[in-house]
């Protein structure tokens, strides 16, 4: 196969002639985002320097650019200058840049040509505490990050991830299920191929990393632009495909799959870019690499982005994604240790996910515009489980145990104009308006009846709903920089669901004082709503007579309140140190009834949600609070660095009031990456590269199991008054990531060849505790041993 990959290659690329590598892109005003006309853009410490200036459009180009990573420094008469180092050229692909510059508030006699590198500023500005950018080339540098920017996101300062078989993201204790995805600015469904209803994590992202532009990771206190989260947020751009000329890409890895991409121009200065993927980890077990089942997963997706260019109605992008998984576990080719599936049944899993929308920007003055974006999602899963028994006569025979079918349909409406009224006020006001369409079943026998007392349960009704429901969220966001020390960003962020008219008004604000060179304090705060998940507000309850009602219905948002106090010290161009503290008091928490140790703050902790929890109340409660640390060298003198860690709690209280310990709270979680590269070869064309990650982290809480009482029920019991009293030990990984880059000296050509060696020293971090029905024992399983992994990539 890598055989036949490369002879591709060299097919396509034999069309192209030898030239030197070209950067361009556009360079906006980052409050207005209108182009910079004329604006000076220079390549720095090469012998022979390079410069050119922005057209009408804010266009550049910088061409015979050599290969390697380079810097480049950008000045603008009035504006804060920008540098950009470490522009990975190569000869495969020209370097595509969108970039904007801050218009100083202070009176400039001349150009300023002092450098400013702020790589860890979001690409929101607005959002100004607990956020930070990363980038698509980060996601594939990091080790043991299988191109997953979930994954990516668990090196941060406040993320724990401390488990192999899932991406779920944790943030300062809360649950995943509190976070959420945006794309294009419209909110999505889990973006994760084998995804169930109302998580947001899965073993496999559809996300593709390579179309993806920089993006923001956000973590407290965001803006009012984002509501209906309580956790953090994943704000993610795709990219623009090259609008001058045609390039290619194969990939191939054990674990992302086969890969193809295109992209180049359209009409009217437009471009596109599309990428499809196969997944490739049926070969991968073939080969006896541990996947953590021995049933084979598939996947597929598509991505895809169509920009029009600039035209007299404005600027319209088309863009989508859509992916499908499936997997069949069967009874007899599974091991008692397997992951995600048990020995005496046969399941049937399959989910969907696709997104398509349309972007349109409209520019009303040099100081102001309207964007707007129009999209559908949808995201689907099924799953049949049947399960073996023996008869009397010793003779085998299934029963079904579960069967699930969810379809969820989301139309969205988002649109807001930005006005910059001078170098110190920006503002930005709008709505996003979202129609959720549901088709959801679930029949579950598992804590079903057994009417024909033959010891074997039938089918139970879980939900069963077909209906629309429609949430509205009005926000005004406002940006005031008093002085170049000083910054406000304040907000109001309003939301109504109408199922049940639940609404909230939600204040949001934060405060950035640079009280001396290079340092800064942050101070934020910001109330925060979300509805419950689906499967929780619209279970269903039948009477004797047949009726089905929803207990749940009525349930009202849980509400958190975030309070961040940060300290940022760059004490030299390419080191920075931050600390964070925060506290954060979650109420109207939906917990029993009666006195019980249940929280809906632990959904998320396992595959499915809480069976039969009916007539919740929303009268529970919850903390978290910690301290974060992050030490960062950004990359630069051939190497980079990256400390992160995190002492926090996490606490909720039920319906006994009792204080207990979150499914989340691992207490502690400790990060260290590094990497290093070394260029070899003509002018240095050519790379090896070095990465390493160490990950450690506290156990996760779990609930003692009630042996005897699964033992006569058939499946696990825990002890429900000693909720999470005890701790699993604690996790340990070690990831050692090994890559070469080639560029080939008469062709646009780069080979480029990772390998991954993932939890190299084959740690046995446990996965979970849980009752077997086959041993009649509680039993430890293990989460996934040594991995390792590939990526093989041309570029044309």
């Amino acid at each position: 196969m890598l055989r036949l990959l490369f002879t591709f290659s060299i097919l396509f690329s034999a069309m192209a002639l030898w030239s030197q590598q070209t950067i361009k892109g556009t360079i906006i005003d980052q409050q207005s985002e209108m182009p910079l006309i004329g604006a000076a853009v220079e390549l720095i410490g090469i012998e022979n320097s390079l410069g050119t200036v922005t057209d009408i459009d804010g266009y550049f180009r910088l061409k015979d650019v050599p290969y390697g990573r380079q810097v480049i420094r950008i000045t603008y008469l009035g504006y804060e200058a920008l540098t950009i180092p470490n522009i990975v050229v190569g000869a495969g692909k020209e370097v595509i840049l969108q970039l904007a510059m801050e218009e100083a508030i202070a009176e400039l006699d001349a150009v300023v040509v002092t450098a400013n590198v702020d790589k860890d500023r979001p690409q929101n500005e607005l959002a100004t505490i607990s956020a930070r950018t990363f980038s698509v080339e980060e996601v594939n540098r990091y080790a043991g990050g299988n191109s997953d920017v979930a994954r990516l996101a668990s090196n941060f300062a406040g993320v724990s991830t401390a488990n192999d078989s899932r991406n779920d993201i944790v943030i300062r204790g809360n649950s995943p299920t509190g976070v959420l995805w945006r794309l294009e600015g419209i909110p999505i469904p889990n973006p994760n191929h084998f995804s169930t209803l109302g998580t947001t994590g899965g073993p496999v992202s559809a996300l593709n990393p390579n179309l993806l532009r920089n993006s923001d990771f956000l973590t407290s206190a965001f803006p009012a632009e984002y509501g209906n989260a309580l956790a953090g947020v994943f704000d993610l751009g795709l990219r623009t495909g090259n609008r001058d000329r045609h390039e290619f890409m194969l990939q191939m890895g054990a674990f992302s799959g086969l890969e193809g991409m295109a992209e180049g121009p359209l009409f009217n200065g437009g471009s596109y870019v599309v990428a499809g993927r196969y997944s490739f980890v049926g070969l991968a077990a073939e080969l006896g690499i541990p996947v953590g089942t021995n049933a084979t997963p598939n996947y597929q997706d598509l991505t895809f982005k169509l920009d029009f260019g600039n035209g007299k109605a404005g600027k319209f992008v088309l863009f989508g994604i859509g992916g499908r998984s499936d997997i069949d576990f069967l009874y007899d080719e599974i091991a008692e240790d397997d992951l995600f599936a048990a020995a005496d049944e046969d399941a049937f899993a399959e989910s969907s996910f696709g997104v398509l929308g349309l972007r349109h920007n409209l520019i009303l003055s040099d100081k102001a515009y309207i964007r707007t974006v129009i999209a559908g999602t949808s995201s689907g899963n099924t799953f049949t489980q049947d399960r073996y028994f023996l008869q009397d006569t010793e003779e085998e025979f299934k029963a079904p145990y579960a069967d699930v079918d969810n379809t969820e349909n989301r139309y969205s409406l988002s649109s807001y104009v930005n006005k910059k009224f001078n170098a110190r006020w920006t503002a930005r006001a709008g709505a996003l308006v979202e129609l959720y369409d549901y088709n959801l079943s679930s029949l579950d026998a598992e804590e079903g009846p057994d009417a024909d007392g033959d010891g074997i349960r039938e089918l139970a009704l879980a939900y069963q709903f077909q209906d629309q429901a429609t949430i509205l969220q009005p926000f005004i966001q406002t940006q005031y920089r008093f002085s170049t020390k000083w910054t406000l960003n304040a907000g109001l962020h309003a939301q109504c669901l109408d199922i049940n008219d639940a609404a909230a008004i939600e204040p949001r604000l934060a405060v950035n004082w640079d009280f001396a060179p290079l340092q800064r304090l942050t101070l934020g705060y910001g109330l925060h709503s979300q509805a419950q998940p689906i499967p929780i507000l619209l279970a269903a309850a039948i009477d004797d007579q047949g009726t089905v009602s929803r207990p749940n219905k009525e349930l009202d948002f849980t509400r958190s309140q975030h309070f961040v106090l940060g300290y940022d010290y760059k004490f030299s161009p390419a080191w920075r140190l931050k600390v964070e503290a925060y506290y954060q008091d979650v109420n109207d928490v939906p917990v029993d009834p009666f006195a019980s140790s249940f929280s809906i703050l632990n959904t998320g902790a396992d595959f499915v949600f809480p069976r039969n929890k009916l007539g919740l109340v929303n009268d529970g409660s919850g903390e978290n609070y910690g301290i974060e640390l992050t030490l960062e060298k950004f990359f630069s003198n051939k190497y980079y660095g990256l400390l992160t860690a995190s002492i926090y709690d996490s606490n909720y209280k039920g319906s006994d009031g009792v204080e207990r310990s979150t499914a989340f709270n691992n207490s502690y979680v400790l990060n260290l990456l590094a990497g290093k590269e070394w260029s070899f070869g003509p002018d240095g064309r050519n790379a090896i590269t070095v990465d390493t990650k160490i990950t450690t982290a506290g156990g996760r809480p779990f609930s003692p199991t009630d042996l005897a009482a699964s033992q006569a029920a058939g499946f696990q019991v825990d002890v429900e008054e000693e909720a999470f009293s005890l701790t699993l030990d604690p996790y340990f990984r070690w990831d050692l990531k090994f890559g070469v880059t080639m560029n080939s000296t008469k062709r646009k050509l780069t080979h480029r060849f990772y390998l991954d060696f993932q939890n190299l020293t084959d740690q046995e971090n446990v996965f979970v505790r849980r009752y077997n029905r086959q041993t009649n024992e509680v039993n430890e399983v293990y989460q996934r041993g040594f991995f390792p992994d590939f990526l093989y990539r041309v570029q044309f």
